[in-house]
């Protein structure tokens, strides 16, 4: 079997930010084969492809799933302990989604005794991981030591992250986009298409950022591969950014 490469595991971290996405589009598609476009099917929460349908949890798990099993191949590779931390990372969002689907299958009090706090939990600690990983892991930054450090910085670099403001919008910034989820705590957000598309905008503006940073740590990382094995007189490997397996997810 073909090693899991960078573009593999990139490509479905995006893929994870797109899983309100691939949920809109199923329940489309859904409607369009049941015939329930421009009925008052639309609205209704109990209705074939509305909120109570089944389907929605599983296709809004799909990708953290896909990551999550690329997380587990790549340890089956490697024997790196952070592959198994990073799959611990996709799997604390399956909780989220299926207590949050839950909601429409339970009674209300029992949602609001005890589903809603599993719930809460449940994102709290998805979202506090998931940015620990970004800013440590995905990124390489370290706040208490090498956030403002660069070894051979290039011009860009020179020119962008040299600025302090850069890094304190960066991490401020993914902090509250990772926490966007709780504007469900509010029932008039919550169903304001409005506020739905804002939130979806504003997850594509986090993981621009998260790409940009990640893409140039992989960068990193790469160059400073070659360096060394230029320095120790190894024979230098033609791995691009494209074709390398050997890299951390």
């Amino acid at each position: 079997m073909l090693a899991i490469t960078f573009p593999d595991f990139f490509l479905a971290d995006i893929f994870t930010s797109m899983s309100k996405v691939f949920s809109d589009l199923e329940r489309s598609v859904c409607r369009m084969v049941n015939r329930q476009v421009a009925t008052i099917a639309w609205f209704e929460a109990d209705s074939i492809c509305g909120s109570h349908s089944i389907a929605i949890p599983l296709v809004l798990v799909l990708p953290y799933l896909c990551r999550f099993f690329q997380c587990i191949r790549q340890y089956k590779d490697t024997k790196e302990k952070s592959c198994l931390l990073n799959a611990l990372k996709y799997s604390t969002a399956v909780p989220v989604i299926f207590l949050s689907a839950l909601k429409y299958h339970v009674f209300p009090d029992q949602w609001v005794s005890f589903y809603r706090p599993l719930w809460l939990i449940s994102g709290v600690i998805n979202s506090l991981y998931s940015f620990y990983w970004d800013i440590k892991r995905d990124w390489d930054l370290s706040i208490l030591t090498r956030i403002f450090m660069f070894k051979s910085p290039s011009t860009w670099t020179s020119l962008l992250y040299g600025r302090n403001w850069v890094y304190y919008w960066v991490l401020g910034s993914n902090l509250v986009l990772r926490c966007t989820w709780t504007y469900k705590l509010s029932a008039h957000l919550r169903h304001n298409y409005l506020t739905v598309f804002a939130i979806t905008a504003l997850e594509m503006l986090r993981r621009f950022q998260w790409v940009f940073f990640r893409v140039e740590n992989e960068w990193n990382k790469m160059t400073a591969k070659q360096n060394f094995e230029m320095s120790s007189d190894m024979p230098s490997e033609s791995d691009r950014l494209l074709e390398s397996s050997s890299h951390t997810v």
